[in-house]
């Protein structure tokens, strides 16, 4: 599966929420917090505005789909410090390690949830296989306390 642009956590508001409200799953080369997103109530959303030169309903039909496409699947964070894991070239590819493992097993992540996955200095040494089964243990953490019957 690709690791779609709808999948980034970008907003910083939504990271900060991620930071204070979610919960910590510590998978040793790295760090998994999650937050389920609040469901967001169409009749109380405003209605957006049509840019310049564009039609009302169109915008408002390309914003809904943006929405329900956000509110659809799992969107993740990758954090990489200079002090947790080192140099650009290290960050860079520990970054891309954590993406590469999402990407292969966000099936196993509750839809409506906000990840951000913090790493440390053993992302970049631990084979990938070894990432994999550490990511999939916490996403099993996450799944039974995202589920409606244990609230």
């Amino acid at each position: 599966m690709r690791f779609r642009p709808e999948q980034h956590l970008r907003r910083q508001g939504d990271i900060r929420a991620v930071r204070e409200q979610g919960r910590r799953v510590d998978c040793r080369a790295f760090t998994l917090l999650w937050r389920t997103r609040p469901a967001t109530n169409d009749a109380t959303m405003p209605a957006n505005p049509a840019p310049a030169g564009r039609p009302a309903d169109l915008s408002a039909n390309a914003s809904t789909k943006v929405e329900a496409s956000a509110q659809a699947g799992a969107r993740v964070c990758v954090v990489a410090s200079t002090a947790a894991v080192g140099a650009a070239v290290q960050r860079n590819r520990a970054k891309r390690r954590l993406r590469e493992v999402f990407r292969h097993h966000q099936h196993l992540v509750p839809a409506g949830c906000d990840l951000m996955l913090i790493a440390r200095a053993a992302a970049t040494k631990w084979p990938l296989a070894d990432l994999e089964k550490k990511f999939t243990e916490a996403c099993g953490q996450i799944a039974p306390a995202t589920s409606p019957e244990k609230k």
